[in-house]
Parts: C-alpha cells; structure tokens; sequence
C-alpha cells in the first residue's frame, strides 16, 4: 500500500466517513454543523468560574475562570448539551445527540442554580423516545455541581448517558501543555492532553483519538496545566456504577509519530478541539428512572498536590479509619516469600518455615507475606484456601505460623478470591454458577499467569480463570467460607493479591445471582470486605486485612496497601493520607536506590530476595542498609514516621547532581526535609532552603548521630541525608 493509499484510508477511519454517516454523526457533540447554539444564553457565576448554556439547546457554551482569565470552552458553537446511547435491538450503535434536540427546560431559578430539561428526544436511528433527561446545576463557592436524573419510558436500556459534557477545551494559554492525571495502584498517574494527546482506543476503533480514565481506579480525574487545574469529582464513594472521565481530540492529530494536536483553530475546515465529559455507565432499564451520581468541577492554583488537597478534603467527610493492629503503626518490614508455583516446584515445605521464620526474627522482620502456600500454588487452583499435600501437613503449617508467633513474627498468607481456575473439579461442578458472563451469556475470563516452566513461559498450560461475580451473595458466602481457613490456621492476617481489578470484567450480566442485572462486579468489593471482616472480628480485631494496590475506598478494609514503584511514582496515596501502611517491595541485591525512595516516602519495607524465593539473608548488602534507613526512622520517628507528609511541599533544595527531596511536618510544626543523591558516582552539594527555620541538624543511615547543619549538605553517592527543625 502506498503513502498516498495509506492515508486516505486513515482518514476515513479516523473521521468516521462510513457511508450510512452523516456529516452531523461524524461530528457529533462538538462542531459547528447540527450545533444549536442560539446566542442565548443562561449564565451562572461567581467570584471564581462562569458557565453559560445555550437557551434553546441546553448546551455548555461558556466556561470561564474568572480569576485567573482561564477561558476554559470559549467556542459557543462546539457547545454539547449530552448524549445518550439507546442500543436498538438490531442497530447497537444508536446515539441520542444532544446537539439535534431542543431543550424543554433552560431555567435560572436562583443565584445559584440553572435546571435544565429535556424530553421525548430524538435518536439517530430509533425516531423519538419516551425520555425525560433533568439536570440539576449550581454553582456555589467555585464548586459547579452537575446532578442529572433519566426518567425512562422506552422500551429500550439506556446503556449510558455522557453529561456533563465539554465540546471545547482549552489550555490557559496557546500551545501550553496540559495533562490529565490520577490514582492507580498507590501512585499518580499521567497522560498527555496537549501539545500531544495519548489515544488509548486504537484508531481502528474510535471517529477521534479517545483516552479514558475510569472511576474503578480513580474517583476523580485532573487537567492539569502548567500553574493551575481542573479537579473533575465522581461525587459518590460507593461504587454504584462505572464512570469514565473521557477526552476526546477532534478532528485527530496534526502528525502521528508524535501524536501532535494541530495548535491552530481550525485544520482542513474542520474545528481543532478538545472535548471533555463525563460518561455515566447507568444501563437504565425500560420503565424506569435513574438518578445519576453529582459530578463535581473545581478550579485551583498550582501543581497536582494542590489537586489533591481538594479531594482530601472531600475524602474526609466519607473515609472511615479502620482499625489497625498497633504493630503495624510503628516501624517495621516484611519478608515476602513464595514457597510453591503454579508448577508444583515445592521449594519450601512448610515443616522448613521456621528457618525463614528465625531469620527474620533475628534481622528485625516483622511479618512474612507467605506466597503459594495454598493448594496448586500461586495462582492455581483460585480461590481454593486448602493447604497443598505437596508442602506437607495442614497441621504443619499450623505448627509453623505458632512457631512465628512465638518469635514475634507475624504470618501474613497471600489469597485471591476473585478468580476461579477452570481446570479443578470445584469450578467444574460449582463455582461455574458463580461466574461474571457478558451480554451474550459468555464467562469472562483471564490467561492466567506463567511460572518456572518453559511451557509455561511460553503461555502453553496457563491456567485459564473465570472472574467470580463479588456482587452475588451467593459467591461472596463461598469466598468467606474460603477465607475462614486462613482465620482457622491462625495467621496473623492476610493479603488479597490483585484486590484492585477484575481483569476485563466491568458488569455482570449473569440472571441468576441475586439482583437485577446487569450489576457492576467492582460495587460487590466492599460488602465482600464487610463480610471477611465480620468473620475475623469474631477471632481478632487486630487481623491484618492488606491488599494489593486496592483503590483508595477500599483502603477502609484494606489498610495495608503492597504495590511497587519506580523512579517515575509519585506518591499520590501518601499524600492523602500520612499514616497509612503502605508496603513497597525491595528486590535488588543492592537496592539502595529503592530503599531512599521508601525512607522518602515512608514506605514499610517489603523484602523481596530472588524474586520473593530466597532467604532474608540472600542479599545481605540490601538487608543491611534496609536495617540502617528503618533504624534512622525508629530513632527520630517524630519527623519521619509520625510526621504528616508533604512530599516537596514547605521546601527548596538545589545541588549540583541528580537529587529528590521530600518533606514532612512534626505535630509540633517542626520540619523535616530528605535529600536523596541520585548520582551514582559523585557525592551531592545540596543547599537545603526552608522559610524561617529554626536549628537544624542532619543525619544519614549511614551515620545516624544529627550533627548540626552549617551551610550546603556532602552526601555520598547513593545515599540520602535528612534534615530536621528542633
């Protein structure tokens, strides 16, 4: 195919040009043609933002940052009202485009509040439908709150309702970079938005590059540019439905190689620009009304921490502290350790545990993180919780985690409740009933993970997992059940390995669980948590309930959050909140690097030698400066471990290397500021600038007495000094 051949075909996919296509589908919700913009428009406003709506079409013609002079959407004519998508039962793809209706209601009924209706609209493909589409809008205090409700009459399911509903998006000035960011597994994540813009869908798949954010991982999403941002709020913990925080860059990208958003108005007469809104995953059923979750738009000033600091505090009025074992307050590390595969390895019968178990207890380790110690091994035979012949007894590994107790070392086993492997008899003959199917009656499914074997590397013999449906209280009875193995071998607590997903599932459709499908599986997360707590509270309020990376809600029930992090992480759930016990793994044998980054971000240390496999001792360079760095902590615990964080807030450091700092805030105002020098090979000159310090002195892991400070701090070459105010 040649060039000229190549990109006439990538722009008929790219601008949607089928032949059953209108020029309006093409370029729906945002672009002049089928726009119903009037010139009139209903404004609300206060000392921070400024929105408009069209009078006739219900549409966001304006949005405004008064006090920074940011013209958010300032293109009337891209102005979108919503859509919805009304699936016919033979044409799936039928679109209710808010730009082809006419709205009832555009009504300013106080200082504050516009409401806004439309009714009986018309789809692309299905003529009118018996629809009343409400939104309740106000804007108080700088917070511009979106709250809709879909009353439906059809006969169809309104599969999802996209509203509110951005057509023109703009940097606070020309050519600026933005991005979009947010929480996934314990750190911030980010995607580009403009100079360039990241299409996750594929261009095979979408009319325009497409990124998402889904609200399984983040409740809320960031633009943020260069000095200021937009904080976008799914206003609603609970997990009722899925929503994606969606941008959409019409009419697609200057260049491809580097993804480029043409910086100019319009390009080959059509419009450049970014769309924004929020798509509500409702699947309102026929004969029914559905009021949707609030979505809530804030302005600020600064960086993502200022972000953050909004959603802090809307967290605090719904987050409930969970209770935590004392031990795990304090400072203390783990020991991770696989001790079965999913190939039936067997490299650690449970009757050698006690060695692994001394070893830690002679080294300072508190808890051990015991992987594959269950039937099959790790990720085989899920979620089976039965002790595996092939490591020996059950009473065995009951002797085993009394042996740990009685050392001081707690027994932490790993579990995963959420897939079922497909190739055991107790899928075959129950868990099968249990199984999250699609719209079409098809399980879901994973392929499983791959250990040790060639066979298995190479993907040959995975076994393959249903995706338990956790919103069945049939399954969630089955998956306690399971659980309550661990609580009778006595262990100390447990880890969910992959509690933050469900693989590919979203919604079940299954019929016969319980409730009307379909039911979103991540809102079975919490009452599934609620239930394994019950049963261990019986035994001991101090179990440890950990999971891997869970979402920041879940947090209430797995307060022990085990994730991993590299040079790039920013530590997002850190700065939320301070005090919680979160646990990195540490895998180098000389991982000082890693460990700097944990003393940084008060990370509990996970010990991690050969691959979780080997002894504590394996790696003896790592063990020893992960003793120094929590021995730095222990002693001035006040400014490092008890301390709120503020990650680079409250201070400037310049040096004449690589470096990183971060700072924390004793309950006295004292500050503490850590300075890690990245350079491999040259020691660090660092000048440490705080406004209006006090005393201060500095130690490092490697000599731990504070000396005061006069002047710029020497650190060595992968090291890392600490700063504190007396």
């Amino acid at each position: 195919m040649d060039r000229r051949t190549f990109n006439k075909l990538a722009g008929l996919a790219m601008f949607g040009a089928v032949a059953e296509s209108t020029e309006a589908r093409a370029q729906s919700n945002g672009s002049a043609i089928g726009s119903t913009a009037t010139g009139e428009e209903v404004v609300l406003q206060d000392s921070e933002l400024l929105v408009a709506f069209d009078k006739g079409s219900g549409a966001i013609t304006r949005l405004e940052r008064k006090s920074t002079h940011w013209t958010i959407a300032r293109r009337p004519e891209l102005g979108v009202s919503f859509r919805l998508l009304a699936p016919l039962p033979h044409r799936r793809a039928n679109f209710v485009l808010g730009q082809n209706q006419r709205a009832t209601k555009v009504v300013k009924v106080s200082d504050t509040e516009v409401e806004l209706e439309w009714k009986d609209p018309v789809s692309e493909h299905g003529g009118a439908l018996p629809l009343i589409f409400t939104a309740a809008v106000t804007l108080e205090k700088g917070v511009l709150t979106f709250d809709p409700t879909l009353v439906n009459r059809s006969s169809l399911t309104i599969e999802t309702v996209d509203y509110p509903y951005f057509g023109d998006v703009n940097t606070p000035t020309p050519g600026e970079s933005m991005q979009s960011e947010h929480m996934w597994y314990g750190n911030l994540n980010s995607s580009p938005l403009s100079p360039a813009f990241r299409n996750d869908k594929g261009y095979w798949g979408v009319d325009f590059p497409t990124m998402t954010i889904e609200s399984k991982q983040s409740l809320f999403c960031l633009i943020q540019a260069a000095k200021q941002g937009l904080y976008v709020e799914m206003h609603d913990p609970t997990q009722r439905y899925l929503l994606e925080f969606t941008f959409e860059q019409r009419p697609g990208f200057l260049e491809s190689p580097d993804s480029l958003v043409p910086q100019q108005q319009e390009i080959s007469g059509r419009p450049v620009n970014l769309e924004f809104r929020t798509c509500h995953f409702v699947f309102v059923q026929p004969q029914s009304t559905k009021k949707l979750v609030p979505v809530v738009l804030r302005a600020y000033d600064g960086d993502w921490h200022a972000g953050l600091d909004l959603y802090k505090n809307w967290r605090s009025t719904w987050f409930q502290q969970p209770h935590i074992a004392g031990w795990v307050k304090d400072v203390h590390s783990w020991l991770q350790l696989q001790i079965d595969g999913a190939e039936q390895d067997y490299r650690i019968p449970y009757r050698d545990l006690p060695k692994y178990i001394d070893e830690c207890a002679a080294n300072g380790v508190t808890a051990i993180q015991l992987v594959g110690w269950a039937r099959g091994g790790q990720d085989s035979c899920d979620p089976s919780l039965d002790t595996d012949p092939g490591l020996g007894t059950r009473n065995e590994l009951h002797d085993a985690i009394l042996h740990a107790r009685a050392k001081g070392v707690k027994m932490i086993l790993f579990g995963k409740p959420i897939w079922a492997d497909l190739t055991t008899e107790q899928y075959k003959t129950d868990l099968y009933k249990y199984e999250a199917t699609d719209p079409y009656g098809i399980r879901y499914e994973t392929n499983g993970y791959s250990y040790t074997t060639p066979t298995q590397l190479a993907q040959i013999n995975n076994r393959r997992r249903a995706i338990m449906d956790v919103q069945c209280p049939a399954y969630r009875d089955v998956a306690t059940k399971e659980f309550q193995k661990i609580l009778d071998l006595g262990a100390a607590g447990w880890l969910f390995d992959e509690v933050c997903h469900h693989g590919p599932v979203e919604f079940s459709f299954s019929p016969n669980h319980g409730y009307a499908p379909p039911g979103y599986i991540y809102g079975g997360d919490m009452p599934m948590a609620r239930q394994f707590h019950a049963a261990s509270d019986k035994i001991d309020p101090d179990f440890i309930h950990a999971g891997e990376g869970p979402q920041d809600w879940l947090l209430q029930y797995y307060p022990v959050s085990y994730f991993r992090i590299n040079n790039g992480s920013r530590a997002v759930c850190r700065y939320v909140d301070s005090q919680a016990p979160l646990l990195v793994a540490v895998t180098g044998f000389d991982d000082r690097e890693m460990l700097n980054l944990l003393l940084a971000y008060r990370y509990i240390i996970s010990y991690e030698p050969l691959n979780f496999k080997g002894h504590l001792t394996a790696f003896p360079l790592t063990l020893s400066y992960g003793q120094k760095i929590d021995a730095l902590r222990t002693r001035y615990k006040a400014w490092l471990w008890d301390a709120e964080f503020r990650d680079t807030l409250g201070a400037n450091v310049s040096a004449d290397g690589q470096h990183r700092h971060t700072v924390f805030v004793t309950s006295a105002g004292k500050r503490a500021v850590v300075v890690i020098n990245h350079e491999r090979s040259k020691t660090l000159s660092a000048e440490v600038q705080l406004p209006n310090p006090g005393k201060l002195v500095f130690a490092t892991p490697e000599q731990p007495d504070s000396m005061p400070l006069a002047g710029n701090l020497t650190i060595p070459p992968r090291s890392v000094a600490v700063v504190m105010e007396l």
